[in-house]
């Protein structure tokens, strides 16, 4: 079973936080433009549930 995390980011700060996530087994499944603030990243995450 996969739990799941998303993150609303500012795209200079995405990778930084993708990096730290990665750390405690997070993994980046999506990627889309946050239209709805018009600007920035909506960034979904999944792990195996521990």
């Amino acid at each position: 079973m996969y739990e799941y995390k998303v993150e609303i980011l500012k795209v200079r700060e995405a990778e930084a936080k993708m990096n730290e996530l990665a750390k405690d087994g997070w993994r980046v499944v999506e990627i889309t433009p946050n239209v709805a603030m018009g600007y920035g990243l909506v960034v979904t995450f999944e792990r195996e549930r521990q």
